[in-house]
């Protein structure tokens, strides 16, 4: 009589909306605007992507740079515009950022977990022997930044710079973050060159 309850039903639908919502929410990446010498005036229709046309690699990994030439101009053809090379109304070049860094991992074992509650076993909970543990350890990440430049070719001028920058601890989660920063400055670029039609 109870299972078939709507507020069961109700709660158990927000709770599994909840958990993905925060598994989702997890991973993050962030987009800095920057560089930006003139303002979106007009919508953009027609792009060039100079990294494409010139081969220029501009990640580490090739399959990851072919990965994004290809991804920048499906999601870019996918909002409406249109690839020109011969005249187009906005010049885009990307390039990245790969910083390996180091990580400090402090590990704050309590020596007295029990205090105040009268258990002690010296054996297990000896001082002494807490010294041999390290206190400090390292883990290896990569700082991502995917740097993208939209220029007005007419003006010569920066429109913006979007930087997405992401952490990567996993060499083989690499591709798969990479796309993610992507897409999230195109979309930042999407949103607001629509916002002036």
């Amino acid at each position: 009589m109870l299972r078939n309850h709507p507020m069961n039903l109700n709660s158990r639908l927000f709770l599994i909306l909840t958990l993905a919502f925060l598994a989702v929410s997890c991973s993050s990446v962030e987009v800095f605007k920057e560089n930006t010498e003139i303002p979106i005036r007009k919508p953009y229709r027609s792009f060039v992507i100079v990294n494409k046309e010139l081969e220029m690699q501009s990640f580490s990994d090739q399959l990851i740079d072919e990965m994004v030439k290809y991804e920048l101009q499906k999601q870019l053809e996918a909002a409406g515009m249109v690839y020109d090379a011969k005249q187009p109304d906005l010049v885009i070049r990307y390039h990245s950022n790969e910083d390996l860094r180091q990580r400090e991992i402090v590990n704050q074992m309590n020596p007295y977990p029990f205090w105040g509650y009268r258990i002690y076993d010296p054996w297990f909970f000896n001082p002494y022997s807490m010294n041999n543990r390290p206190r400090v350890s390292t883990s290896n990440y990569e700082l991502l930044q995917v740097i993208l430049d939209f220029i007005d070719p007419v003006q010569d001028k920066f429109l913006m710079t979007l930087t997405a920058v992401t952490e990567v601890t996993n060499p083989k989660n690499k591709p798969k973050r990479t796309l993610k920063s992507l897409k999230s400055a195109t979309d930042t670029f999407i949103q607001q060159n629509q916002m002036t039609q």
